[in-house]
């Protein structure tokens, strides 16, 4: 298999595009579980490219079932270096309206806790440098290709995540925007985090379906209001990504990501079991050696 160097994390259907051939379905199995779905990998500019439905066919995952460590594990065995999420989002401000899509610099994690956030632990510590969730080489790219297309770009904000799978109350969501949040989603942690941890480069592309529902002159979110945005963004999201891969020759590069665990490995080898250095060899392979 040619090497696999970039992944999109996002709807089922985003795989089928325009000029996607050689198509094929991996089921990967991983110490930390099977991924959300199989893993649907084609040829696109001439190079390979994954695709994996964060929810699973059919969107039968709730966003604190999503398997985050396996889906993340399952890429990183493949050789992606690059990962774009694609994702839906309420808006926090009057001006990041429904149909716009952003490219956030931040997150907030509001998540509750019971997400596994970490590939280490159980005799491996790490501390993550954290600062800048969003690889900015990779969310640059991102930018260009989405307004390339045709769409409408805000280049920063901060994405808090809920644990959900409800929506938030009228309460919460006026607290988050005197927090200086920008969208709200549920899904970004802890996979941004879990990225970094696998050292691959990770960007969102954050599709605005709503006002969430603090907006006085429209309608609180509903599911309906999600899809129908979501559905007519789709073209937009495939359109993208058909261009970052068409000109990933101009913006790929090593990138800070790809060493992000340099100097946040703390355990002392000679305390690590060699089972547990097998397991997480993927991750962290190159540090033993």
């Amino acid at each position: 298999m040619s090497n696999i160097e970039l992944a999109v994390i996002g709807g089922s259907g985003l795989y089928n595009m325009s000029g996607l051939s050689e198509i094929e379905s991996l089921n990967i199995d991983t110490p930390f579980g099977k991924p959300s779905d199989s893993i649907t990998v084609g040829t696109l500019h001439g190079r390979r490219v994954a695709f994996l439905p964060r929810h699973g066919r059919g969107h039968v995952l709730t966003p604190t079932e999503v398997p985050y460590r396996a889906n993340i594990f399952a890429l990183k065995t493949l050789g992606v270096k690059y990962i774009i999420s694609v994702s839906a989002c309420g808006s926090l401000r009057e001006d990041y309206s429904p149909g716009e899509i952003v490219i956030p610099d931040q997150i907030f994690d509001f998540t509750k806790g019971i997400r596994p956030s970490s590939f280490f632990g159980e005799g491996i510590v790490t501390h993550l440098a954290a600062a800048y969730p969003f690889c900015p080489n990779l969310s640059a790219a991102l930018a260009e290709a989405v307004t390339g297309v045709g769409g409408h770009v805000h280049r920063t904000g901060t994405f808090i995540t809920i644990e959900g799978p409800r929506f938030s109350t009228k309460g919460e969501s006026e607290l988050f925007r005197q927090w200086g949040m920008s969208i709200v989603g549920m899904t970004t942690s802890p996979e941004a985090f879990l990225a970094a941890e696998a050292e691959i480069s990770y960007a969102c592309m954050a599709h605005v379906t709503d006002y969430d529902c603090w907006h006085e002159s429209e309608a609180p979110v509903t599911v309906e209001m999600v899809i129908r945005t979501l559905t007519a963004n789709t073209t937009i999201a495939q359109a993208a990504i058909s261009r970052l891969v068409e000109r990933q020759a101009q913006w790929e590069g090593e990138f800070p990501a790809h060493s992000g665990l340099k100097d946040a490995l703390i355990t002392d080898r000679a305390h690590i079991s060699p089972s547990r250095l097998e397991t997480l060899r993927p991750l962290i392979g190159k540090y033993l050696d």
